[in-house]
């Protein structure tokens, strides 16, 4: 399976490519959308071709999520926390958009690999933002302590109008996502892929990652919640983070892995989608053939990982029976032959 990028490649390559071509003086202006949800804007001039304009615009939160100033909670001071003079912050942000910030060329760092390090780190400005509240949880659970204000359920947005639950305590974390999605067919993959996903989470290999369950109605931890939502037509996917999983450099991939979740998951399907297209899923005909291959796919997988489990059921057999050697030695084995009628007469009688 393939994990997301935290940078925008997109963001990246035009930092990279103003960078070493400053001095021509290009002007720039570009708009693009990633992850369906999250908008980018950057603009640079003529006159000033070392100061570049970066807005983004982040998805519409729902009600029951924390949002102050347009930004979730921590925002500003995880951007100046991660890059310092390079970006400043523009109040008011241009319009439509929830944050813009300037960027200096002439105060990167001189080293190259360092350079090329804090560009890396700007183009993962969604990251920063839209994971600074997450962030803030979870160094608190790597302390053992709980954020202030933060004891009961936290929703945090994660697409538009849709938000993921945090219950933080003192020596674990446990996060809730509502998985939800508009096409019937997506609905059915995610299903199939999610079921998979928490099955994989058994396997030995993957025994120290957090604990990982499914269910198709809502946990207890959303209880006392909005019944808007509570509706998840692909069921609810719940992981428990402890200490040991946000620990140094841990705590990154952690944030990142979470605030995109969804959006994993939405990856793979569409994915899964698209092979089965390649299948001959066309015409009229596309979306029952899609569910026909869909269901198809999903036994054989079932067939082959019976098939598996099995096999290894006969391996703990095999190991499990006396070894027939050792029983010779032993000696304590003893065989009986049955004795016919006429035989056991003529014995009483002898």
């Amino acid at each position: 399976m393939i994990l997301l990028q935290s940078h925008s490649r997109y963001l990246l390559e035009i930092l990279s490519n103003r960078v070493q071509n400053v001095e021509k003086g290009v002007e720039l202006d570009c708009n693009w959308v990633e992850f369906g949800d999250i908008r980018y804007h950057i603009q640079a001039s003529i006159k000033s071709p070392h100061l570049l304009l970066l807005s983004v615009s982040l998805p519409t939160p729902p009600p029951e999520t924390v949002f102050f100033g347009g930004l979730p909670l921590g925002a500003i001071e995880a951007v100046k926390a991660a890059y310092g003079p390079v970006i400043q912050i523009l109040d008011p942000p241009r319009d439509g958009f929830n944050l813009t910030v300037k960027l200096n060329l002439t105060k990167l760092p001189p080293d190259e690999e360092t350079k090329t390090s804090l560009l890396v780190k700007i183009a993962s400005l969604r990251e920063v933002v839209m994971g600074a509240p997450l962030r803030v949880m979870l160094k608190h659970l790597a302390s053992r302590t709980v954020a202030p204000d933060m004891d009961g359920l936290v929703a945090l947005v994660h697409r538009p109008t849709e938000s993921f639950f945090l219950v933080p305590q003192a020596e674990k974390v446990t996060v809730v996502f509502p998985m939800r999605f508009k096409d019937s067919i997506d609905t059915v993959l995610a299903t199939s892929f999610l079921q998979e996903f928490v099955e994989a989470r058994r396997t030995a290999g993957l025994v120290n990652a957090p604990p990982c369950s499914w269910s198709p109605s809502p946990p207890l931890e959303l209880k006392g919640a909005a019944v808007e939502v509570l509706f998840a037509n692909a069921g609810f996917v719940s992981f428990v983070l402890f200490p040991r999983h946000v620990e140094g450099i841990k705590l990154d991939k952690t944030v990142w892995n979470l605030s995109t979740f969804h959006a994993y998951v939405n990856y793979h399907v569409k994915v899964s989608k698209s092979a089965a297209a390649l299948f001959g899923v066309a015409g009229v005909l596309a979306r029952k053939t899609t569910v026909c291959f869909t269901v198809k796919c999903s036994e054989g997988f079932m067939h082959t990982r019976m098939r598996r489990r099995v096999e290894s059921l006969i391996q703990a057999l095999d190991r499990a029976k006396p070894d027939k050697e050792k029983a010779k030695k032993t000696g304590q084995s003893r065989s009986f032959k049955r004795l016919s009628l006429k035989e056991a007469r003529s014995g009483l009688k002898s």
